[in-house]
């Protein structure tokens, strides 16, 4: 992958605010004070809206957590619409503008190739479908009135009422917000399927690695999944239950996958193994259009994912099952989730809703949280719905099976703020949009790489479209609407067989002791190939034949063993029928999370709350435990570096925010990958002109460094991005352990460079990486290693997702919140991820914690990232921040009692005239 683009969004804006802020101190304090507080919202009292047919009671907590009570449902859901858009519309407002393609009516003419982009690939087109021909009339109804709530809102607050962030966008442009649509609500489910797609940036990898490694080489950076050590989440083919069905991987009636793959040896495409060099420059610009799309939910990538289980109440204190879910998303300013509960004054058919849990701002309903009768969680299944696609075009035509076929246009306008509208073509082929117009350099591509004799003459290169599942219109808002009533398992793995993107592991717990585990989505069934590597669009022998069947997918009650576990890694074995991936996470969490439970109940032990808290919070390093051993066995004649390596000498493996070995470790893992495999993947896949600092090549040189670091000459040169590149998660785990019993292996050598001489084998290069840690540290950290800690390399940044990530620091300042020092790491159970290649500053964490009791709801728990409100300086904005970097929970109030006990504000919802 390309290096990062600097995202220049806002600067204008950014701009305007600093001048207002830096323009007179007096004026410039009162300013900020006095538009950041006109935003806050109305939360007692009470408040006319339109369309209401009874009054709707809004409690809030200490924390802003509203709970609602409303008697039909179109209230309630009227009533969620306002109260979202009270506390977070300018999160809703850019979501809206992104799904649609329509980021430069917000922010001028820096978004335009954004923009192009999400037009190409026609999110909210996708959506309107949706909307239009399939979701239910009832889904429709609810979906209508949050946009009225939303509305209501919008009509009695403008500019900076309803956020300071419009208050600074009128500086620069007159950009009003608009009516809220119902489409907007569902065109954020396919952001949500955008951001946890799958394997589309392995396929580009995996091609651009094809032309400087062999196939060898590229599978052992993409090994096996490791069944004989971690387990998949099903492991009981269905479960134990003898009236549950016919379980999946037994007589599936469906015909299973055809026989032979389409493959070659080196694993290749057949037809397009050469081809592929003929759109590598395609592929890595498409590569940087990813990069360039705003990540809603996280990065998607090795090592990033979430975290769920559940443990049968014949193992627990309470004797009813106890469920837990963890998330991990890109951090963000609001967070991303929204605490909320939805209650009909009486549940009945007509008004089914008692629920509470997590909810996306700009989406009606519940996410992932419990009603009065189930609790279910969310983690992403990883299947790969993503094929690329290498085309063929020639005078209006592509190749298909040996014919010339007309592709379809459409012509797009883009309004940009400041500026003259753009006008676009999107092209598309029967296999989907064609994502490699959307830059110049994409059309002359490939102009030397040979092309084998079943291959179309490349002539100016190959073009690359996409085939996603998300583009097809599906029936997901129906099932979230299901999920929030479903009362029983049926009903809840009815209400899955909707959930069609993003594919999702369910887990699935009830009342009456239950456990459970559904895997629903939209999967397809190929031909040829198996979706490893971009796909020969001219040959229909590699179109997806199907999707798998619901009926098929796989699941899992009451398992013998106790406890279902969840956290992205294999679904299911080998002998399942049907391909879902190759690319899984590796299980280093998820054994880790089935190591813990089973160590507690295989003496007849019972997991309590206390228990299921302290597993989420777990931050052993996994790795840690096989690599550090060997570093220790290192003969270290350098006193000052011999310092540092005495620092893992009786360490635990944790990583607690103080530790200094903890600090130590990370810093020789992330030096020993870009040692081992930095340097050695294809240009296309590193960041130029990044740094690493290094000791002087005369040691006796002063340590110059004002906080007592040393004194570093820097070297600049080029390092491995976020894919590819040696980024710490589990598949590196995975590499780094395949080759760790083989001291001569290839991948242990390196370089020689000003300083030191060229490592030839395993032992060679871990001292380099021990040498380079120590230096690196003590200029991060100081020469004193008895001040080093984890925590302080480890930081977390919170920041405005649109404002606050560019600019001068009064906009940091007024918008941003951090830094805090965490524990935790890349594939942690508390997975507080990191980028070897970048720093170990957080790029990925639990963007929230619950524990859902079965037993008591009222003795559940929950904790988000950031807080209620997104209005900055408001006490809800990160007010459960700090509780969550230190492993605290809230308490989770859900009988109309506890709500009542913990309510401190009470706003009433009223028709107009009513009062």
């Amino acid at each position: 992958m390309p290096a990062k683009k600097p995202r220049r969004r806002g600067r204008l804006i950014v701009i305007a605010l600093v001048m207002l802020l830096v323009a007179g101190l007096g004026y410039g304090a009162y300013w900020s004070v006095s538009t950041v507080r006109a935003s806050f919202p109305q939360v007692s009292g009470e408040i006319a809206i339109d369309g209401l047919s009874a009054p709707v009671t809004v409690t809030r907590d200490g924390n802003g957590i509203p709970q609602l009570y409303a008697d039909s449902a179109q209230d309630l859901f009227r009533a969620q619409g306002y109260v979202h858009a009270q506390d977070r519309f300018w999160e809703m407002d850019v979501r809206r503008h992104m799904t649609a393609g329509r980021l430069s009516e917000m922010f001028g003419e820096d978004q335009v190739e954004t923009d192009a982009f999400l037009r190409t690939l026609g999110w909210h087109d996708v959506a309107q479908q949706e909307y239009d021909e399939l979701l239910s009339e009832e889904t429709k109804a609810y979906l209508q009135a949050y946009a009225d709530g939303v509305n209501a809102y919008l009509a009695e607050n403008s500019g900076e009422e309803i956020s300071v962030e419009y208050a600074a966008l009128g500086f620069v442009n007159s950009y009003e917000p608009e009516e809220w649509d119902p489409v907007d609500s569902v065109a954020w489910l396919k952001a949500m399927a955008w951001d946890l797609r799958g394997n589309m940036q392995e396929e580009i990898d995996r091609s651009l690695l094809a032309e400087r490694l062999s196939p060898e080489e590229i599978e052992q950076l993409y090994p096996d999944y490791p069944f004989d050590r971690n387990n998949p989440i099903v492991q009981e083919n269905g479960g134990s239950d003898p009236d549950a069905g016919e379980p999946p991987g037994e007589s599936l009636p469906g015909g299973g996958l055809p026989e032979g793959d389409g493959l070659p040896d080196d694993g290749l495409p057949a037809g397009a193994g050469d081809a592929l060099g003929g759109a590598s420059t395609q592929l890595a610009a498409i590569a940087d259009s990813l990069d360039s799309v705003p990540a809603l939910l996280g990065t998607n990538g090795s090592g990033i994912g979430s975290n769920s289980w559940v443990v049968h109440g014949d193992n627990t204190t309470t004797g009813m099952p106890l469920l837990a879910n963890d998330p991990h998303l890109a951090p963000s300013l609001p967070g991303v989730w929204y605490q909320m509960g939805l209650h009909c004054s009486e549940v009945s058919a007509e008004c089914p809703f008692d629920v509470s849990g997590f909810t996306f701002s700009g989406m009606p309903g519940v996410v992932i949280g419990h009603n009065q009768d189930i609790s279910w969680g969310l983690t992403n299944l990883g299947a790969d719905v993503t094929d690329l696609r290498l085309e063929k075009l020639s005078d209006g035509n592509y190749l298909r099976d040996g014919e010339q076929i007309p592709y379809e246009t459409r012509n797009e306008t883009i309004e940009v703020a400041g500026g003259d509208p753009r006008e676009i073509t999107v092209r598309s082929t029967g296999n989907g949009p064609i994502i490699s117009d959307r830059e110049e350099e994409y059309a002359s591509v490939g102009d030397s790489a040979p092309v084998d004799s079943s291959a179309p003459d490349r002539g100016e290169g190959y073009a690359v479209s996409l085939s996603w599942t998300a583009l097809e219109p599906s029936r997901t808002m129906d099932a979230v609407f299901s999920l929030n009533t479903a009362s029983d398992w049926d009903e809840f793995r009815a209400a899955a067989q909707d959930f069609a993107v993003p594919s999702q592991n369910l887990i699935y717990a009830d009342t009456a002791g239950n456990i459970g585990y559904q895997a629903p989505g939209l999967i397809p069934v190929r031909g040829q190939g198996d979706g490893r590597y971009p796909s020969p669009g001219w040959d229909s022998a590699y179109d997806w034949q199907d999707y798998i069947p619901q009926d098929e997918l796989p699941w899992e009650l009451n398992p013998d063993r106790g406890y279902i576990v969840t956290a992205n890694q294999a679904v299911v074995g080998e002998d399942y029928d049907y391909a879902l991936t190759d690319d899984w996470s590796y299980g280093t969490r998820s054994q880790r999370i089935e190591d813990l439970i089973r160590g507690t109940i295989e003496d007849g032990g019972k997991i309590s709350m206390g228990d299921m808290q302290s597993i989420q919070l777990d931050n052993s390093n996994e790795m840690a435990k096989l690599l550090v051993p060997h570093l220790l066995r290192i003969d270290i004649s350098d006193p000052y570096i011999r310092e540092a390596q005495a620092l893992l000498e009786g360490w635990d493996y944790t990583q607690d925010a103080d530790s200094p070995a903890a600090a130590y470790y990370n810093a020789v893992w992330r030096n020993l990958l870009q040692l081992a495999f930095g340097n050695k993947l294809p240009k296309e896949l590193r960041v130029e002109d990044q740094c690493l600092r290094v000791p002087p090549a005369d040691e006796s040189q002063p340590l110059e460094n004002p906080g007592g670091g040393a004194r570093l000459i820097t070297e600049c040169g080029e390092r491995s991005p976020e894919t590819a590149q040696p980024d710490g998660g589990d598949r590196w785990f995975e590499v780094v352990r395949g080759i760790l019993e083989d001291p001569d292996n290839e991948w242990w050598q390196a370089p020689a460079t000003t300083d030191q001489p060229e490592a030839g084998n395993r032992d060679e290069l871990l001292a380099r990486a021990m040498r380079d840690a120590r230096w690196e540290l003590t200029a991060e950290l100081g020469k004193d290693i008895d001040t080093w800690s984890w925590g302080r390399l480890h930081r977390l940044m919170l920041n405005n997702q649109t404002l606050g990530t560019e600019g001068p620091g009064p906009v940091q300042w007024l918008l941003n919140r951090g830094p805090w020092n965490l524990a935790g790491g890349t594939d942690a159970v508390d997975a507080s991820g990191w980028n070897a290649a970048g720093g170990y500053d957080i790029t990925w964490v639990p963007s929230m914690r619950m524990v859902v009791s079965l037993d008591n709801f009222d003795e559940s728990l929950w904790i988000n990232l950031t807080g209620a409100s997104g209005h900055a300086y408001h006490g809800n904005y990160t007010d459960q921040t700090t509780m969550w970097a230190d492993g605290e929970y809230l308490p989770w109030a859900f009988s109309a009692e506890a709500v009542e006990e913990r309510a401190e504000h009470t706003l009433t919802l009223t028709p107009p005239g009513s009062s």
